[in-house]
């Protein structure tokens, strides 16, 4: 730990050299002491993340007994405590021993990534139609740094685009618990609930067809909604749903139900989410 660049004790000898290192990278300065038992926790698991970024940051160790005068300069009144500067300033903190995930998410408010830059990559090339070369980019990415969620979760929505639901729902499934709830990936995993569905479906005209010469359709009714979910169409898919609901409310044991709340996860804070939810719950008494 002492041989590694990317860790460094710090004396009145050097903090001035290592704050000069913030307008570089990002220095985490931890205060400890070597009574502290907090302290001998959370040191491996800087340590271990610094060696991990890779000189993503600076971890800098400030030893509070033989540092007083540094660490009455920031008001230090408890340990361990963490701060993160930048440009030679305090921008961040935390206190406590924190669990690993808990740096990690601290971290990545501040330190870009190496596989940041691949995730920006494979967007252009999605958004360029090109769906197999942001996966084959995704997937190199993550080999590399499978620690960083951004790079799983992009990669799970380029399978999504490029029709490979399976693998997307396995690469979601792959997420620290702590990223499961996010809202961006609620509602990509909503998204492969709607193209899981249509698997095996007729095509669009087929069912408008079937529709307008049997409007009791009411497969072909759902599946034209689910169809306008995938496009994007939200607006015309919750119709067709509430359509639905008021035609056969248990049609497929409550599917448009079910379909309209996955709906509602896609759309997360939009404004017509209320709208909608008051209409489905005016069907459902």
């Amino acid at each position: 730990m002492a041989d590694s660049p990317y860790i460094i004790d710090v004396t009145r000898e050097n903090f001035r050299q290592v704050m000069e290192a913030s307008f570089e990278v990002p220095v985490l300065m931890d205060f400890w002491a070597s009574w502290c038992q907090p302290c001998k926790v959370l040191m491996p698991v800087l340590a271990k993340l610094a060696e991990e970024f890779q000189g993503g940051f600076l971890l800098a160790k400030l030893n509070t007994e033989e540092q007083q005068d540094i660490a009455a300069r920031f008001g230090i009144r408890s340990i361990p405590t963490v701060k993160l500067f930048r440009d030679g300033q305090p921008v961040d903190e935390f206190m406590g021993a924190l669990p690993e995930p808990a740096v990690r998410k601290f971290l990545d408010r501040h330190v870009a990534r190496e596989s940041d830059a691949i995730v920006q990559q494979a967007r252009e090339r999605l958004l360029a139609g090109d769906a197999d070369g942001a996966i084959a980019l995704l997937e190199e990415a993550r080999a590399a740094d499978p620690a960083n969620p951004r790079v799983t979760l992009a990669l799970a929505g380029a399978q999504a685009a490029a029709g490979e639901v399976t693998a997307a729902e396995a690469s979601l499934a792959g997420l620290p618990a702590d990223e499961q709830a996010k809202p961006e990936v609620v509602a990509l995993r909503s998204r492969l609930y709607f193209e899981g569905q249509l698997a095996g479906a007729p095509v669009v005209a087929e069912l408008e067809a079937r529709f307008a010469a049997d409007p009791g359709d009411h497969q072909a009714l759902f599946q034209l909604a689910l169809y306008r979910v995938v496009a994007a169409d939200y607006e015309t898919a919750v119709e067709l749903l509430l359509q639905l609901m008021k035609k056969e409310r248990g049609f497929g044991d409550g599917a448009g139900r079910r379909a309209l709340l996955k709906v509602f996860e896609l759309l997360g804070d939009d404004p017509r989410v209320s709208q909608y939810r008051r209409r489905m719950a005016s069907l459902l008494h």
